[in-house]
């Protein structure tokens, strides 16, 4: 087996660990494009959560030999003690708050100790991910597993990594990301009801793992009631970035003509072919692969970028992480060219990122005015998700406080010569 498993993994990253007197190898397997770990230990139920914790800090990983469930049950003890150290120092002290909670004397010292919390808590999140990420589990070629009292995931499996090839052989990937797999199969299976496009049953969108689920309804229903023309069926609209088509089957559901939405991701693209389909509305939405903008004029051009300009850490965040806030500015500047002459751009934006220190309000309205472009209105619209009402959120000082916009943007008129 090992042999074979060498074989079938030569062209992918592989991780290497020994069992039973053997020199073993598999597929390495990270959603998060974490590398394979360097040190690999076997681990069961017999392994305490206190050693368990320690390889983990250590950079050890545990692959799992024992029962599917008490794997489980690690993984939250090993969370367990990620909030407990988290909480205190090395005396066992409450360490100072800092960032969101500081009162500092100038707004520039408000947003910079806010920027200041938000890194603290991304560090934070990475650290957790990574120890987290140190319980392995190994999978078939068919991505079945052979653990005790484990699911079966290959049907989960196969959606998110793609049917196994044959003579693949086994592969191995954490048990987290397993745990998120199945999570996204569950999204994926039942669908998320979205009230904007609709009556049931025809008002679900089924999210794609690796594809941002719109469950955070505000923005949508900001799309959905936005100002149209009188004759909407005489339109065209660009949909910047679809992600699961829900933004584009909306404004086909108001009642637009023609829609083309457009992505780059490849699970993306799936996604929304998808749901346009479920929904009945392939007819009126052309999909298309591209960066930013499809070629020609719309009469409205909606683009919900991600919100906050820090760097993501795995595919899926890059649907809330814009490093350098590239797609904002990207969609910002290619607007003019791309708008008919009395079309408008529907910029989708929370203002969290001010909150956090991250961009200031001035800095957005330069972007928009350096495009030649003017802000006709905007709409906004309070998020009413359970992290804005949650105090023990970490960053719960700037949700409480977000607001959600719809800008509507229009191309500056240029002045006519005398």
């Amino acid at each position: 087996m090992t042999a074979q498993t060498q074989a079938a993994t030569a062209t992918f990253p592989s991780i290497h660990w020994q069992e039973g007197g053997l020199e073993c190898s598999a597929r390495w397997r990270s959603e998060r494009g974490a590398a394979a770990p360097k040190k690999v230990v076997l681990a069961d139920d017999t392994m305490s959560a206190d050693t368990a914790y320690r390889l983990a800090c250590e950079g050890t990983a545990l692959l799992w030999r024992g029962d599917f469930q008490n794997a489980r049950q690690m993984l939250q003890a090993l969370g367990r003690r990620i909030d407990q150290s988290a909480s205190t120092d090395k005396r066992g002290r409450r360490p100072r708050q800092t960032g969101f909670k500081d009162v500092r004397h100038s707004p520039e010292e408000a947003a910079a100790a806010a920027a200041k919390g938000f890194h603290v808590h991304r560090q934070a999140q990475a650290q957790r991910a990574r120890v987290l990420g140190m319980v392995l589990l190994s999978f078939e070629g068919d991505y079945g597993l052979t653990l005790r009292r484990s699911p079966d995931a290959r049907l989960a499996c196969s959606q998110a990594w793609g049917v196994a090839a044959q003579g693949e052989g086994a592969s191995v990937a954490s048990m987290r990301e397993l745990l998120g797999l199945i999570s996204a199969f569950e999204w994926r299976k039942n669908g998320v009801e979205v009230a904007a496009l609709g009556e049931a049953p025809h008002n679900r969108i089924h999210p794609y793992y690796g594809v941002y689920s719109p469950l955070r309804g505000e923005y949508i229903d900001l799309v959905a009631t936005a100002p149209l023309a009188k004759n909407p069926a005489a339109l065209t609209a660009f949909d910047i970035g679809t992600g699961t088509g829900v933004l584009a089957a909306v404004l086909v559901r108001r009642g637009i003509g023609h829609v083309v939405a457009t992505d780059l991701d490849e699970r993306a693209l799936a996604c929304a072919a998808d749901n346009f389909a479920r929904l009945e509305v392939s007819a009126s939405v052309e999909l298309q692969k591209a960066n930013l903008f499809p070629e020609g004029l719309a009469d409205i051009i909606v683009c919900n970028p991600p919100w906050l300009p820090a760097r993501a850490s795995s595919p899926i965040e890059h649907a809330v992480y814009d490093e350098g806030s590239a797609m904002l500015l990207g969609f910002l500047n290619g607007l003019v060219a791309h708008l008919t002459p009395k079309g408008e751009g529907w910029l989708i934006l929370s203002n969290l990122a001010e909150h956090l220190g991250l961009r200031t309000r001035a800095e957005l309205l330069a972007a928009i005015a350096s495009a030649g472009l003017r802000v006709k209105a905007h709409m906004d619209v309070k998020p009413v998700h359970a992290k804005a009402a949650d105090a023990t959120d970490a960053l719960h000082a700037a949700r409480s406080a977000e607001i959600t916009s719809l800008w509507r943007l229009s191309a500056v008129e240029k002045a006519t010569p005398q």
